[in-house]
């Protein structure tokens, strides 16, 4: 029987020892949680924000792709030097707090300001502030659970990620209903606070900053790659340039088939743009499940397929003017966008390991997606204005064919492996001496 211990009057009973796996359990699902709220945030209003301009203000779809390419222009603006600051600083959850409640003041804003300008300078300035939310995500995510876990984290992340989309969603076509167009708005802003919330709940005894900028293996910052070094790195460059196409072709498409629902429903094309997103989000969550668990094997031939299916959803899009087959088409974008999202940090994890530069090297990569974006955005506006939709698809489609070609001509594995002499290829890349 076990024996009452008594306890003097007056004295206080002991509190028992925190259990450090009841705080790691809380972190990992605070990680869930600002995951699936930043989905909605992540990239602004998207294009809620140019329906709502072209079929409420009667912008044009020029003036529109141009209020899209200033998010981006901000990004470009900005993408690197904040990668560089996540790599630096410990207060990564602040930084994701703080640009999340900014986001969510903006889109409040924009909906009730009628000047250009205004709605022009306030995306420049969310295209800033989400600059914020992948590299801190990711570093959160590497210093939390380590390099060897971090396929499975990647995937979990965009499951929670691609599953919020379908709930902001959700709410969109809730909120356009019931409110019009100011219920995606305000959505967008709620979500925006939920994610500040549950990224404050992560502990951050929690998270090894050392790790998290991929300095794992470096005694001290005296170690760390100098920047420059990263420049040089051709797996880089050529990982890079097939993405900034990847991201050229993808970035106009959903924007695109936006404008073209929205002139057929007018005061429907919100719910149905709402519906498109949930076909892609749902599609996503276990395509980046499955995708993570592969790319333990090798993130090449993953990556591969989300390569092959752009080009044959852009032609997808030229075959039809039905909206529901429109929106099917999602399915494929969910294909390859929930297979980017993984293997694309994975890749970079790889590339990067061992120089401490984790989350400067996807800020650098991220500006030259960011600068793709915007250009592909300007320039797919202008050629639906002169030639019509399906022009503006069969560009994107060609621009998707060259990034699958330069992809499988030039990248190679980077996933790390063991040879039989023990020795390790796909390492850390040193410039060799003349």
């Amino acid at each position: 029987m076990p024996v009452a211990v008594l306890r003097p009057p007056g004295v206080p009973e002991k509190t028992p020892p925190k259990d450090p796996s009841a705080t790691y359990r809380q972190s990992q699902r605070a990680l869930d949680g600002a995951a699936f709220c930043l989905a909605d945030v992540a990239d602004g209003l998207g294009p809620f924000l140019v329906i709502y301009l072209t079929t409420q203000r009667h912008w044009t779809s020029g003036e529109a792709g141009l209020a899209m390419s200033l998010m981006l222009v901000g990004t470009v603006l900005s993408q690197t030097f904040v990668g560089a600051w996540i790599d630096q600083t410990r207060y990564k959850r602040l930084a994701v707090a703080m640009s999340a409640v900014f986001v969510a003041a903006s889109c409040i804003f924009m909906y009730h300001l009628p000047n250009r300008v205004m709605i022009y300078g306030l995306q420049l300035a969310t295209g800033v502030a989400v600059t914020v939310f992948p590299p801190a995500l990711a570093a959160i995510s590497l210093g939390f659970v380590g390099r060897p876990r971090l396929p499975a984290r990647a995937g979990r992340n965009e499951a929670c990620f691609h599953a919020g989309n379908v709930v902001a969603a959700l709410l969109a076509i809730g909120g356009s209903w019931c409110f019009g167009s100011a219920g995606v708005f305000y959505g967008v802003a709620v979500m925006a606070i939920g994610s500040a919330v549950s990224v404050l709940l992560i502990h951050e005894s929690d998270i090894d900053h050392h790790a998290a900028r991929g300095a794992d293996g470096l005694e001290g910052d005296a170690q760390i790659l100098p920047w420059v070094n990263l420049l040089r790195d051709p797996r880089i460059i050529c990982f890079t340039a097939a993405v900034v196409l990847f991201h050229f072709a993808n970035a106009a498409m959903l924007p695109l088939v936006g404008q073209k629902v929205g002139h057929q429903l007018a005061d429907k094309a919100s719910a149905l743009m709402g519906a498109c997103i949930i076909v892609a989000q749902l599609t996503m969550v276990p395509v980046a499940i499955l995708a993570s668990r592969a790319a333990v094997f090798g993130r090449r031939p993953v990556f591969l397929i989300g390569f092959a299916i752009l080009p044959l959803r852009g032609l997808c899009y030229t075959l039809t003017d039905n909206p529901w087959l429109l929106i099917a088409n999602q399915i494929l974008d969910g294909i390859g966008a929930g297979i980017f999202g993984v293997v694309a940090l994975l890749m970079m994890a790889d590339m990067t390991k061992g120089t401490g530069r984790f989350n400067f090297a996807q800020g650098l990569v991220a500006t030259a997606i960011g600068l793709g974006a915007a250009l592909s955005n300007v320039l797919t506006g202008l050629i639906v204005d002169a030639a019509g939709y399906n022009a503006g698809f069969w560009f994107l489609t060609t621009v998707a064919v060259a990034a699958l070609c330069l992809f499988t001509l030039t990248v190679q594995e980077t996933l790390e492996t063991t040879t039989e002499s023990g020795e390790r290829s796909q390492g850390v890349y040193t410039e060799q001496p003349r």
